[in-house]
């Protein structure tokens, strides 16, 4: 059984909006939409998410990860995210054995005319190496690993990054035209167990 773990920090500054970005924060269907293409999520309740990931080459493997993801508000603010299972579709010895888990957090920190959003992301892989890869140097195998794990990190990185500004923008002219309070918006809360 091999592990792999690779963990990737965030940290931007959002213009300060007519709505506080907290409130934005409180609506996880937009998160997720930012990290992914929403064309490749299912929302399965408030909270609840059904991840179709691109394709992924890994060595001589493609893989197609279908994850379930939960993401929150703690009553602080702060946004937390946690992968709760992951399917290899077509790849059931791979799925056997495999076990993903991801967790992340993201809190804002008021400044004069902006905000700034810190975050921080833990991936951690738990697999059964495939006897395809068995006989690759383990420091190769080590190395490869963690480089895949990272760009799958990078790519959510760089769409809050790119995404996250715009869509928060989109979301306050639609909600400040009256017809909502920001007041209104209710903390949601820790998950149900």
């Amino acid at each position: 059984m091999r592990h792999f773990q690779v963990s990737q920090t965030l940290k931007m500054t959002v213009p300060n909006e007519v709505i506080p970005i907290e409130h934005y924060l409180r609506q996880p269907q937009r998160l997720v939409q930012a990290i992914t293409n929403p064309r490749q999520v299912q929302q399965l309740n408030r909270s609840h998410f059904r991840l179709q990931l691109r394709p992924l080459q890994f060595m001589m493997f493609r893989l197609e990860p279908i994850v379930d993801l939960q993401v929150w508000t703690q009553p602080e603010g702060v946004l937390k995210l946690r992968s709760l299972n992951c399917e290899i579709p077509g790849m059931e010895f791979l799925s056997q054995s495999f076990r993903l888990e991801l967790a992340g957090n993201l809190s804002s920190h008021h400044l004069l005319t902006t905000t700034e959003l810190q975050g921080k992301a833990d991936l951690k892989v738990q697999v059964d190496v495939p006897p395809a890869l068995k006989l690759i140097p383990e420091a190769v195998l080590e190395k490869s690993g963690k480089a895949f794990l990272n760009s799958i990190l990078l790519t959510i990185k760089y769409r809050l990054e790119r995404q996250l500004v715009q869509d928060y923008r989109r979301w306050v002219k639609g909600n400040s035209t009256g017809l909502m309070s920001p007041l209104a918006i209710p903390p949601e809360g820790s998950p149900a167990s």
